[in-house]
Parts: C-alpha cells; sequence; structure tokens
C-alpha cells in the first residue's frame, strides 16, 4: 500500500525548495545595496580628497583666495542650493513607500528639471568667472574651482539625465538607487558651498 504524504512532509518540502529562492533574492538585494554604498562612498570619497586640496591651498594663498570670492557670485550658488535641495525633495517623493508609479515618475521628472535648472543656472554663473581664471591675483583659486564645480555639475547633469530615463518605468529598485545617488550630489553640494563661497 502507498503512502500518501502527508501535509506536513509536503509543506516541509515545499518550504526547503522555497528557501534558497528567498535567500537569494534577499542576498542579491543586499548585493545591490553593498554596489551602491561602494559607489556613494567612492563619490564621496573623490569630492572629499578634492575639497581637501582647496582647502590645503586656501590655507597657503589665503590672501589670493580671499581676493577671488568676492567675484562670486554667492546670491546665484544660494539660489542653486535651494533648486538642488528641492530636486532632492521631489526625489525622496519618488521613493517613498505610498507613492504610486504615475507619482514616482512625476517626482522623478521634477527631480530632473530642477537638475538641469541647477545645470543652467552654474552655467551662468560661470560666464562672469570664466576670463578670471589663469590670473595670478588670484592664484589657483579659478582653477580649483572649476575643477570642483564643474566636477559636481557634471554629476549633476548626468544624474538628471539618468533620472528621466529611469521615470520612463519607475521600477523601484532602479529609483531607490538614482535616488540615492543624487542624494549624494546634494549632500556633497551642500559641503561644497560653505567652503568655496562663504569661507
Amino acid at each position: 500500500m502507498t503512502k500518501k504524504p502527508s501535509a506536513g512532509s509536503v509543506s516541509g518540502r515545499w518550504m526547503e525548495a522555497a528557501t534558497p529562492v528567498t535567500h537569494a533574492a534577499e542576498e542579491a538585494d543586499g548585493s545591490d545595496d553593498f554596489l551602491l554604498w561602494i559607489l556613494v562612498w567612492s563619490e564621496l570619497a573623490a569630492f572629499g580628497l578634492l575639497l581637501g586640496a582647496f582647502l590645503v591651498a586656501s590655507a597657503m594663498q589665503f590672501d589670493q583666495f580671499a581676493a577671488a570670492r568676492v567675484h562670486l557670485n554667492t546670491s546665484l550658488a544660494a539660489i542653486n542650493t535651494g533648486v538642488l535641495l528641492t530636486s532632492g525633495w521631489q526625489a525622496a517623493l519618488a521613493t517613498s513607500a505610498n507613492a504610486s508609479r504615475d507619482r514616482a515618475r512625476w517626482a522623478l521628472i521634477r527631480a530632473a528639471l530642477l537638475g538641469f535648472l541647477f545645470a543652467a543656472i552654474k552655467l551662468a554663473e560661470y560666464s562672469g568667472e570664466i576670463g578670471l581664471a589663469g590670473d595670478d591675483a588670484y592664484g589657483v583659486f579659478f582653477e580649483l574651482y572649476f575643477l570642483l564645480t564643474g566636477f559636481h555639475l557634471m554629476h549633476v547633469a548626468f544624474g538628471a539625465f539618468v533620472l528621466l530615463a529611469v521615470s520612463v518605468r519607475a521600477a523601484p529598485a532602479n529609483t531607490h538607487l538614482i535616488a540615492t545617488l543624487w542624494h549624494t550630489f546634494d549632500l556633497i553640494w551642500i559641503v561644497m558651498f560653505p567652503i568655496v563661497y562663504l569661507a
């Protein structure tokens, strides 16, 4: 007589079969987060080195850097700070738990448009400063200034394009990834602004 498998043994086998898949999914999610944080910390390290070089040069050429800062448009930079923080807020809305796919999509689009606005304002600011680069009266200020802020501007412009690309489908994993990177660019600017413009 063939013995029927009990409900317990069937469910037990089903759990054993499902567990590796579940663990694999969890490990994949953890791996994705791990790689994301490697990218975030590498960005912070790169900008940290540039800001460190700026601070060292500022200490060595204090008078030249003070004279150079007079020519910066601090008002435009402050406006840009508000623009980028508002963009970061929109990116955060896209990742909120109760956001529908349509709401996430539009939040990403608004974040991207504000990112492009940041880039446009920064380019307008550059137009009044580019002629001062290479002037010995300001030491290496403007060379480091354009290197540091230009590197950040490239990240913002590229990130804005990625925000738009992700908004097409607005999958939660991709939204989480680009929003985290976008907040990293926000953080870098928040640190950069007082060091470059106000120190």
